[in-house]
């Protein structure tokens, strides 16, 4: 993908927590990108639970065999596994936002969340809703 360009993504599960979603968001976006020949990427997250998880915490858990500072075993080892293997050879910058801080691009991933989630609640289709794909510099989001 080229810095001239946008693509939105988003999606939803059924009987989730929001680790999970936030795991799944960062899985897909590296599986998204990973049809792309990239040096190096940068993911902006505003999970300190997935920000911590893949900088810090995923080396002990790795050497404690999936286990916490407590012994017990990490949850959501199965994403985490997945994530790890997404990120294996690639050059990736992970940075921290502050969620609901008025970062627009944030709010933006936030608002594409709510909707996949509204539109289920509400029994509606999900391809309804509108993702932008397309040059940077028609996007309406800035």
């Amino acid at each position: 993908l080229k810095d001239d360009l946008i693509a939105e993504i988003g999606g939803r599960e059924e009987h989730t927590t929001n680790n999970k979603m936030e795991l799944t968001a960062a899985i897909n976006a590296l599986e998204f990108l990973s049809s792309y020949s990239l040096t190096d990427t940068t993911i902006y997250t505003d999970s300190e639970y997935v920000m911590k998880g893949i900088t810090e915490w995923i080396k002990t858990w790795q050497l404690k065999n999936w286990r916490t500072a407590s012994k017990k075993p990490v949850l959501n080892q199965d994403l985490w596994l997945q994530l790890l293997s997404l990120t294996e050879g690639q050059e990736i910058s992970w940075k921290y936002v502050p969620g609901h801080a008025g970062v627009k691009l944030n709010e933006r991933a936030d608002a594409i969340a709510t909707s996949f989630a509204d539109l289920h609640r509400a029994g509606r289709e999900v391809d309804s809703i509108d993702l932008y794909n397309g040059p940077r510099e028609k996007y309406p989001y800035k």
